[in-house]
């Protein structure tokens, strides 16, 4: 095991990262393991328990087993258990930050926000399934319809190496409150913040068998639980590429999917804009994060007349954003999250280099001679048809380019693949709405970085996903509705065949 620099590695990591079935921590069933780098050092400090169709059947297994129980349990009851959660989460707000940070290289800041933002979103879904009601319609005084949900069943669970823990629980959280047991496979690259899930669901008093957890690669563990017959629904967070392949194989079995995948968001600035104001949005939504979001405003829109000034402000501003380790308080940008992610973003740096002008960073920080940093980079100038203007890049890189009138900025904006979220900066609300109807995208911000309200839909079109989540959304997503008809007249029926 590797000793990484300035405290960065927390006390008392695991040497062995575990599947969790049936309420037990397990080997995987052919002995396999794979090893788990920290992004600071590329060095391995644990082994990963490395599953496959055998161990995704025993979770299968597991969470059947525990469904008929757990989905007759009353809504309040399981609000409570997750208002639980909650509470085991909050007490464990700087060990997960911690790891998360020392995992995934992102800044120790941002990480305590993440843990924060985890256990809202259990006490937010508990919420919403106490106060969620069921439809009814009457049809006169002759019928009433009425609506009620059952849960899916075993819901497959798939997240992504970024803020991990925070979008596991992005998906958790909806799964358990609307009565599904499920089988969660974290992302091989950052599987440690998912290790403390076996304790705090013990210590909420999570009955065992309902979460399960099988690590692996997404190629084995990831395709056995996509293919599994007995699980009926696929929550998928990453690439576009693997939700297409997900929504290829689901569809032997026919199954309900969720899929919120790339993004290459624009911000559409407008000269009238409060440019001091979103200066300090576009710096902070492609930068914060390590820019590894996927709703990173990474293609900023600059209406002519202010184009230079907010280009050269920009560059500025890239320039003293402090990149440093994950752990100290003080840095904005950390390191990439793998060495093969931060030579994917590396080789874009180097393509935008023959497409565009370099206006900031494109350069390892001199004071960080080792691990996977970035100093954060600006690309003005940009065509439309570079791959830095049309392709995810998922790192600290943006792309500028000039507008002369809304027509043109509209079209612009939609000239992707992608469309998952999208900025517009603007002094005239009129335009401002125009402008965010027209844009091809799941979500829109007028004047504001990514604020986000748990009961809105969360999703993209196009490129960027299948379905949306959030909210009630959400609750319909891992529910079946049925609609039950009751006469409550005479029913006068057509009488075929009496005469």
């Amino acid at each position: 095991m590797s000793t990484n620099p300035a405290g960065h590695r927390p006390d008392d990591l695991p040497e062995r990262i575990r599947h969790w079935i049936g309420g037990a921590l397990l080997d995987s069933a052919d002995g396999r393991t794979f090893p788990v780098c920290d992004p600071v050092s590329n060095s391995p400090y644990a082994t990963a328990a490395a599953g496959g169709r055998a161990d995704v059947d025993r979770a299968v297994t597991a969470a059947r087993t525990a469904f008929p129980a757990w989905s007759k349990l009353g809504n309040r009851e399981r609000a409570r258990l997750l208002y639980r959660i909650a509470d085991a989460v909050e007490a464990r707000e700087e060990r997960l930050a911690a790891l998360e940070t020392f995992d995934s290289g992102l800044p120790i800041t941002q990480a305590r926000g993440q843990a924060r933002r985890a256990a809202e979103n259990f006490r937010y879904f508990g919420d919403v399934v106490v106060a969620l009601g069921e439809e009814a319609f009457r049809a006169g005084d002759q019928q009433i319809n009425y609506v009620v949900r059952s849960p899916v069943g075993v819901a497959g669970l798939i997240t992504p190496w970024n803020t991990p823990f925070m979008l596991e629980s992005w998906k958790l959280a909806p799964a358990l409150a609307s009565g599904c047991t499920l089988v969660l496979k974290p992302a091989e690259w950052t599987p440690l913040s998912a290790s403390l899930w076996p304790e705090i669901l013990d210590e909420a008093g999570v009955p065992a068998g309902v979460v399960n957890i099988v690590h692996g690669i997404g190629g084995e563990a990831g395709q056995a639980l996509v293919d599994h017959p007995q699980v009926p629904l696929i929550s998928f967070t990453g690439s576009t590429d693997t939700g297409r392949h997900i929504v290829r194989s689901s569809a032997a079995h026919l199954k309900t999917t969720s899929m919120e995948l790339g993004g290459k968001s624009p911000v559409v600035l407008f000269a009238d804009a409060d440019l001091d104001a979103a200066l300090d949005s576009v710096v902070f939504g492609v930068f914060s994060l390590n820019g590894e979001r996927c709703t990173a405003g990474s293609r900023v829109l600059v209406e002519r007349p202010v184009y230079e000034e907010f280009t050269r402000r920009l560059a500025e501003r890239a320039e003293r954003v402090r990149v440093g380790l994950p752990a100290d308080p003080a840095t904005e940008v950390g390191a990439l999250v793998h060495a093969e992610h931060y030579a994917r973003v590396l080789e874009y740096v180097e393509t935008g280099q023959r497409e565009a002008k370099l206006v900031a960073g494109g350069a390892r920080p001199e004071h960080l001679p080792e691990g996977n940093y970035l100093r954060p980079t600006v690309f003005a100038d940009v065509p439309r048809d570079a791959r830095i203007f049309q392709e995810e890049i998922f790192g600290p890189v943006v792309a500028v380019a000039p507008f002369d009138d809304e027509a043109e900025a509209v079209e612009l904006a939609n000239a992707t693949e992608y469309g998952l979220a999208a900025y517009v900066w603007t002094s005239d609300l009129k335009r401002g709405h125009r402008v965010a109807h027209a844009v091809e995208s799941g979500m829109v911000w007028i004047n504001s970085h990514n604020v986000r309200d748990l009961r809105t839909p969360f999703g993209g079109v196009k490129s960027s996903g299948l379905g949306r989540e959030g909210g009630a959304h959400s609750i319909d997503f891992y529910t079946e509705s049925k609609i039950v008809h009751v006469m409550l007249g005479e029913p006068h029926t057509p009488r075929f065949g009496a005469s």
